[in-house]
This record gives C-alpha cells, sequence and structure tokens, in this order.
C-alpha cells in the first residue's frame, strides 16, 4: 500500500509560488520599460526642438546649433544605452539600430 508523506504537495505548491513570484517580478518590470521610453522619447522630443529653434533663429553653423546637435546626440546615446532603441522625433518612430545621424538637421 502506498503512503503518502506530503513531498508532492510541497513540491506543488514550491512551483506554484516560484510561478506567482515570477509572474509579479514580470508585472513590476514592464511599467519601469514604459516609463524609460516615455523619458527617452520626451528627452529627444525637446532637445530635437531646441536644435530647429537654434538652425531657425541663429543659423545651421551656430554655436547655438552646435550646442543644440551635441545635446540631441547625448540624448540618443543615452536612450540607445538605456534601451537599445531610440526615437525619430521627425519620423515619429522608434529605431532599433544605432543608425543617426548627427547631421540629419543640416539637409532641413
Amino acid at each position: 500500500m502506498f503512503k503518502y508523506t506530503g513531498e508532492k504537495k510541497f513540491l506543488g505548491r514550491s512551483v506554484l509560488a516560484a510561478a506567482a513570484l515570477v509572474g509579479l517580478l514580470g508585472f513590476a518590470a514592464t511599467p519601469r520599460a514604459y516609463a524609460d521610453d516615455n523619458h527617452c522619447q520626451k528627452r529627444i522630443s525637446k532637445a530635437d526642438h531646441k536644435l530647429h529653434e537654434a538652425i531657425e533663429h541663429h543659423g545651421g553653423n551656430s554655436r547655438q546649433a552646435d550646442h543644440a546637435r551635441h545635446e540631441l546626440r547625448e540624448a540618443r546615446e543615452s536612450c540607445w544605452n538605456l534601451n537599445h532603441r531610440w526615437w525619430d522625433e521627425d519620423g515619429h518612430r522608434w529605431h532599433n539600430d544605432r543608425d543617426w545621424d548627427d547631421h540629419d538637421h543640416d539637409r532641413h
């Protein structure tokens, strides 16, 4: 006759608890990823806008435009290093390749 010792019950509860913990950790990480993307998008959009303004008010070869280009490059680098993607404000889309051009606004 088989005598039940409770080992199966303990193992089942352990697996269930571990699965619940993994699920909770997965949900906890999701808002941070979204927040990082949102922060990156806003930072790049702001830097892009400042570059457009600097070019419009001071010219494409001005000290102000060079500074704004530097700020935009830093924002893109930061997002790339954080999420391995960057926001293209002019194209209104995310890029998954590090394919930006530091002088992409010189053609506009």
